[in-house]
């Protein structure tokens, strides 16, 4: 189904995608491609959820400054709050000691300070959102609270990705060109609430000839997505080349 609804999203855009999408209030779930991407921002998500992990470790809450540091890297998607929080987690260390505890079990931290080399699966991220959003979670309710308000309160100039497939959203997109080849991995996940339905969604993208061509490869995707789950067909719509 899931497989069938993206084949021209694939076809048409010649770029690597994986999707993973739960509607959580009846369980249906549907996983397209296992293979790892590199999560660039997105990880930004995993690294405040490790933070928020570490706090409840501490019986303590968040500091002003972490606050305000997890404010800058989720709304803004800020890469020196970022690297900041990446080193007050422990670094990969913290991230996989934390991921072992959310259920995250195809997730390699990104090398040394190199968060956003970070590697995943769609379905590792959906597993990710379903603790973010949904209990019973390792995250307590106040953590779960403070990720979904910043994912949305996300800047207007990064309302794209996943946002495309409904009305409501609460995302985390992230976007790095490879040095090497010049192509672009392109990423989204959040939440989003379309024709009356919840669902978590999550869109891996790599190879994207420029960062607009990805986003529009992303959106399609999404939306495919969340028809294939209700099983109703897609308007056809342009890939930008």
């Amino acid at each position: 189904m899931l497989a069938r609804a993206l084949e021209p999203v694939r076809d048409r855009s010649g770029t690597q995608v994986s999707v993973a999408v739960l509607e959580p209030r009846n369980g249906r779930r549907a996983v397209y491609g296992s293979q790892e991407h590199i999560t660039a921002s997105l990880a930004k998500v995993n690294i405040l959820a490790a933070l928020l992990l570490r706090a409840q470790r501490e019986e303590r809450s968040l500091t002003l400054w972490e606050t305000s540091a997890a404010a800058e890297m989720i709304r803004s998607s800020d890469n020196d709050a970022a690297n900041a929080l990446w080193r007050r987690i422990g670094g990969g260390e913290g991230l996989t000691e934390a991921n072992r505890i959310l259920g995250l079990t195809s997730t390699q931290a990104g090398p040394g300070a190199h968060w956003g080399l970070t590697r995943t699966t769609a379905a590792d991220q959906l597993a990710l959102l379903s603790a973010v959003f949904a209990g019973p979670s390792p995250l307590s309710e106040d953590s779960r609270r403070l990720i979904q308000t910043l994912m949305g309160q996300i800047d207007a100039d990064q309302d794209w990705g996943v946002s495309a497939a409904g009305t409501r959203w609460q995302l985390k997109n992230g976007w790095l060109q490879r040095r090497v080849s010049q192509r672009w991995a392109i990423n989204s996940m959040g939440r989003v609430r379309a024709h009356g339905h919840t669902f978590y969604l999550v869109v891996l993208t790599h190879g994207s000839r420029s960062m607009s061509h990805g986003i529009s490869t992303v959106e399609r995707a999404a939306e495919s997505a969340v028809h294939a789950l209700r099983g109703t067909p897609l308007p056809v719509a342009p890939i930008i080349p």
